[in-house]
Formats: structure tokens, sequence, C-alpha cells
């Protein structure tokens, strides 16, 4: 199946035309991440936990119906893009119910600086894309707009991995990274960034390879500590379920 091209003018106008029909709640949403952002970062914890979550819920699914469904039937592969979208909502949601998902300050210095750093770009995705000859309304803003929203989900979901469990109950979480990843580091590469000169999503890439990273890392981290575990148990004798 063939996925219909759109001229960089017309992808472009897609997103003034959904900046304009919105206004100013792009500015009123970004501005609650942003209040988010520095409380998590004040004073992490249960409820910052479940705030950021329902924020991520409720701006994918705003993303999913409004942004792709209902606004961006010209793009290719919108269809697709609804669902990949509605998707990490339901997922966001059920994790609020399951609360796999635990967002945390990383212990360690650099990658605190690294989360801090990354963050900061996230929010300052309009200032680099004026940078490039963006100003309003054709501007990529967090909340509304995919990129910087995965961006951020990214960060926070990065900040998560100490804390995941390699187990088949954490399906879903992995489904989250997936999704988040799969927008995150080939759409840059091979759509916006040279075909339609979106050089702000150059941010986007890099928070995603450093999460690919961080996730590959960790999962082999973990994989070995099972695996010692394991020995270390068969070795005394002892059965364990997993």
């Amino acid at each position: 199946m063939m996925i219909k091209m759109i001229a960089t003018e017309d992808w472009w106008n897609v997103l003034i035309n959904f900046n304009e029909s919105i206004m100013p709640f792009q500015f009123i949403w970004a501005g609650i991440a942003l209040i988010l952002t520095i409380w998590f970062f004040i004073k992490p914890g249960k409820i910052t936990n479940i705030l950021l979550k329902v924020y991520f819920m409720l701006s994918f699914a705003f993303i999913s119906i409004m942004f792709f469904a209902i606004k961006g039937q010209e793009l290719p592969a919108f269809v697709g893009q609804t669902i990949c979208f509605g998707s990490l909502a339901i997922l966001f949601a059920l994790d609020l119910k399951l609360n796999k998902l635990q967002f945390i300050m990383p212990e360690k210095l650099i990658p605190k600086i690294v989360m801090m750093i990354s963050t900061v770009l996230v929010f300052l995705y309009p200032v680099v894309g004026m940078l490039s000859g963006h100003v309003y309304p054709r501007m990529i803003i967090l909340g509304t707009f995919p990129c910087p929203t995965v961006a951020l989900a990214i960060i926070f979901t990065t900040a998560s991995l100490s804390k995941i469990e390699i187990k088949w109950q954490s399906i879903g979480l992995f489904a989250i990274w997936l999704l988040l990843l799969i927008w995150a580091i080939p759409f840059p590469i091979a759509i916006q960034i040279p075909q339609f000169g979106a050089y702000e999503d150059i941010i986007m890439l890099l928070i995603g390879i450093y999460g690919l990273t961080m996730l590959i890392v960790t999962v082999i981290k973990k994989s070995i500590e099972i695996r010692k575990e394991k020995q270390l148990l068969d070795s005394e004798g002892i059965t364990i379920k997993s």
C-alpha cells in the first residue's frame, strides 16, 4: 500500500491551520506542562507521577483525535498516526491503574543533568523553530503537537527505567517505549528534517537516541542481574517462580 506524499508548504499549512484553530489553548496547555515539570523537579513523588501520566494521557488523546483524525487528514498515513497516539493515550491511562511507570529523578549526577537539559530543550522547541524561521503560527508546541510531546514522554519514561522489572507484566511499558521510539527516531531522519525542514525535531531525535540507548543498557543490566540471581539460587537448591 503506497503512502501518499505531501508538499512541504501543504504540510506546514496543516500545522498552521491547526495552531490557529486551537489558539490560545496550545499555550495554556504547554504552560500546564511547565508547571507540572517544575513541580516534579522540586518535589518528585506520587502526586506528580499521577498528574504527569494524566497530562500525557490527555495530550496523546488530543493529538490523536484533534491533530490527526480531525485536522490532519491531509497528512501521510494519518490513520496510522491516529492509532499510534490513541494507543499511547490508552497505555498511559492503563498505567494510572497498574502504576508500573515510576517517574523519578536519577540518582547519579550525569543522568540528572542530561534529564534537566533535555527537558529545557523540549520547552525551547518554539525558540529553536524561530531560529530556523518558524514563527507563529508556523510553530510546533509541546502538549498539542506530536514531536515535543513524545520527546518529553521519553525523558520521563527514561527516568523510570531503574524501577522497571523485566517481566511479562511490564509489556505495556515496553509497548509505550516502542511507540515513542518509532516516532522519535526514524521519522525525523526520514521525513520531518530533510523533507519539511522541521529542524526543531533534532531535539526529539537526540532525546530518542539517548532514550533508546538507556533502554538497551537497562535491559542488558537487569537481564544479567536476573541470570546471576537465578544461578545463585540454583546453586543453593532454591526454586523460584517467575
